[in-house]
C-alpha cells in the first residue's frame, strides 16, 4: 500500500494526483485549496519518497497495482487521475490495465517514451557511484525556467531537498521503470477523454512529445503552458489548476449523464482457411525467432542502445549470419538462464576476458556490469582476483581499461 493522504469532502467524486520522479505529494499543494471544492483528491509518495517506506518497484505496472491496492483499501472503485512525468507513465498505465476504473485522465510533462533506456540506467550507474548528491545539484536546471529558478530559490532549495532525501535504491528502481515504459503502439487503445499538458520550455518532455501523445490517444486534447518547464504544477500552478479543473468536471459530467452504452456484439467471422494458414506459419517461425528476440532484448538491457544499434548499422551480408548467432546463443540462451543473476554473469564475464586479454570487449562489458548492479569497488575486487590466478600483467591492463570506462561513466555530466 502506498502511502497517500486525501483532502476535500468525502462524498465528492475522487481526483488522484501522480507525482513526479524525486518529488512528494507535496509537489501538488498548490492545486489542493480550489481541487477539493470540487473533489476529494487523493495524492500519493512513490516508493522511498517523502515518508514512504522504501519498497521499490521497478515497472509502471507495478507501480499502478501498488496505487490500485491502495485505492481498494480505501474502497474507491473510479476516480479521475492526474500525473506529472513518471506519475503520467503510471496514468497511461492505469487506463490501459483498468480502462472501467479512470474515468478521465490528464498527462503532465509526459511522453510515450522517455528518453532512452539507456539515458536511464547511466543514471543509476551514477547514483551507485556517486549518490544522489549529483542528481539533486542538477534539478534546478532540469525542472525549472531560469526566471523561477532565480525568483524563486526557497522553491528550488525544497526541490533539491526531495530528490537529496529520496531513498537511492527507489530511485534507481524508479529510473528501470522509465526505461522499460514504452507506450508508443498502446496509446489507441487508451479509451478516456485525455488532457496532455505541457511546459512550453521543457527540456525533458518537450511539446513535441505532448503532441505524440496527442496524436496517440483517441480522445486526448494538448494544452501548453508558457513560461513553464518540466515541473508545471509547481512553476504555473494557476494555469495547470486552472486546465485542471475544466477537463475533470468536463469529462466527469459527461461520463455521469448516463449508464454507459452496452457493448457492440461482434458475430464471429467464418473460418479463413488462408489466414489460418499464414498464423500457422507464424506461429512456427516465431519458435525458431524466440530465442533471437529475447536475446536481443537482453543484449540491449545490458550493452545498451548505442552499442547494439551501431553493430547493426555495421552489419552487412558477410557479418550477419554471426551476429545473428551471437544474439541468439550468447545473448538469447546463456545470459537468460536463470541459475546465476546478472551481476553475477556480469563478474564471471569480466574475469574470463580479462584473463584472454579480449581488453576491447573488457571495455564493453565494464560498462555492461555497472548497468548490471556492480558498484566500482566490486568491480575493482574482481580484477584483484583476478591478477592472482591469472597473472599482474592481465590485471594491469585490466585495470587501466575499467578506471577508463568508469570514470567516463561515473562522472556526472555539468
Amino acid at each position: 500500500m502506498l502511502q497517500h493522504r486525501t483532502d476535500g469532502p468525502d462524498e465528492a467524486p475522487v481526483l488522484v494526483l501522480g507525482p513526479a520522479l524525486g518529488t512528494t505529494w507535496h509537489m501538488w499543494d498548490r492545486q489542493i485549496p480550489e481541487l477539493t471544492r470540487h473533489w476529494r483528491v487523493l495524492r500519493f509518495d512513490l516508493p522511498g519518497h517523502g515518508g514512504s517506506p522504501a519498497h521499490s518497484a521497478d515497472s509502471t505496472s507495478g507501480l499502478a497495482e501498488r496505487l490500485l491496492h491502495t485505492l481498494d483499501t480505501l474502497g474507491i472503485e473510479r476516480f479521475g487521475y492526474a500525473g506529472c512525468s513518471l506519475g503520467g507513465a503510471i496514468g497511461v498505465q492505469l487506463a490501459l490495465a483498468a480502462p472501467q476504473r479512470v474515468t478521465s485522465l490528464a498527462l503532465v510533462s509526459s511522453s510515450p517514451r522517455f528518453s532512452t533506456p539507456d539515458s536511464w540506467r547511466q543514471r543509476g550507474v551514477v547514483i551507485r557511484t556517486n549518490g544522489l548528491d549529483p542528481i539533486a545539484r542538477s534539478t534546478p536546471e532540469r525542472w525549472f525556467t531560469d526566471g523561477f529558478a532565480t525568483a524563486q530559490p526557497a522553491i528550488v532549495e525544497w526541490a533539491v531537498q526531495m530528490v537529496r532525501t529520496t531513498d537511492p535504491g527507489c530511485y534507481i528502481a524508479a529510473c528501470e521503470a522509465f526505461a522499460a515504459f514504452d507506450a508508443t503502439h498502446s496509446l489507441g487503445g487508451i479509451g478516456v477523454p485525455t488532457l496532455v499538458v505541457a511546459g512550453s520550455e521543457d527540456q525533458l518532455t518537450p511539446p513535441a512529445e505532448a503532441r505524440a501523445l496527442v496524436a496517440g490517444i483517441p480522445d486526448a486534447r494538448l494544452a501548453l503552458v508558457p513560461g513553464a518547464s518540466h515541473l508545471t504544477p509547481v512553476e504555473q500552478p494557476g494555469a495547470v489548476t486552472d486546465l485542471l479543473i475544466r477537463h475533470f468536471t468536463t469529462t466527469w459530467q459527461e461520463s455521469s449523464a448516463g449508464p454507459p452504452a452496452p457493448a457492440p456484439v461482434i458475430a464471429p467471422s467464418p473460418p479463413q482457411p488462408a489466414a489460418v494458414a499464414e498464423l500457422e506459419s507464424a506461429e512456427r517461425a516465431s519458435l525458431r525467432t524466440d530465442s533471437y528476440d529475447v536475446g536481443m532484448k537482453v543484449r540491449r538491457e545490458v550493452l545498451g542502445d548505442a552499442h547494439v544499434d551501431r553493430v547493426t548499422e555495421e552489419t552487412d551480408d558477410f557479418t550477419s549470419d554471426f551476429q545473428h548467432f551471437v544474439t541468439r546463443y550468447a545473448w538469447g540462451e546463456a545470459w537468460t538462464r536463470p541459475g546465476i543473476d546478472r551481476r553475477t554473469r556480469s563478474v564471471i564475464t569480466l574475469t574470463a576476458l580479462a584473463s584472454r586479454g579480449h581488453f576491447d570487449e573488457l571495455a564493453l562489458h565494464t560498462r555492461a556490469a555497472l548497468r548490471n548492479g556492480l558498484t566500482p569497488d566490486e568491480i575493482k575486487e574482481v580484477l584483484l582476483h583476478t591478477g592472482v590466478y591469472c597473472g599482474v600483467p592481465v590485471a594491469n591492463s585490466a585495470f587501466a581499461v575499467a578506471q577508463r570506462v568508469i570514470r567516463e561513466e561515473t562522472t556526472p555530466e555539468e
